[in-house]
């Protein structure tokens, strides 16, 4: 099984989301069995490491991201992996835009897979640090939800 988190620049949201997700799997004593990534539709940050705010916000939760580098979205991500979801629907249909016909990968919002009345994780780009907080609250509830939809055999 294989998993890709895709934001706008790959830098705050979805290498967060990547962290926690992990973290998640391993609690579940699944780290094995999924393959997990992420990315941006943008290329704007490409190689770069993920936001010095979202790594210190994680790293208070115990999540290490530090390692993570910046990428780009690309259309064989959606033939590569299973499930390929975004942060918010302008990511959400910048992927859409870009998934081939032949590609079997489940895409859609992150959040589906939360017990949130959210349905988006906003930005915290521009805001202060408790923006950051918020997405990691975000993001472990959707972590929680997906281990659970893909340990009952999706």
């Amino acid at each position: 099984m294989k998993v890709l988190f895709v934001c706008l620049g790959n830098i705050c949201r979805s290498p967060t989301a990547e962290g926690v997700f992990r973290r998640e799997l391993a609690r579940a004593g699944w780290q094995d069995r999924v393959m997990v990534d992420s990315c941006g539709v943008g290329r704007w940050h490409v190689g770069n490491a993920p936001d010095p705010r979202a790594q210190a916000a994680a790293q208070q939760r115990s999540i290490d991201i530090s390692e993570l580098r910046a990428r780009q979205l690309k259309p064989q991500d959606f033939v590569d992996f299973d499930y390929v979801l975004g942060m918010d629907s302008e990511n959400l249909a910048a992927m859409q835009a870009m998934k081939p016909d032949h590609a079997d990968a489940h895409v859609g919002l992150f959040l589906d897979f939360a017990d949130t009345a959210e349905s988006e994780v906003p930005d915290p780009y521009y805001g202060g640090d408790q923006g950051f907080e918020h997405v990691l609250n975000l993001l472990e509830a959707a972590a929680k939800g997906l281990v659970e939809h893909l340990q009952r055999g999706r």
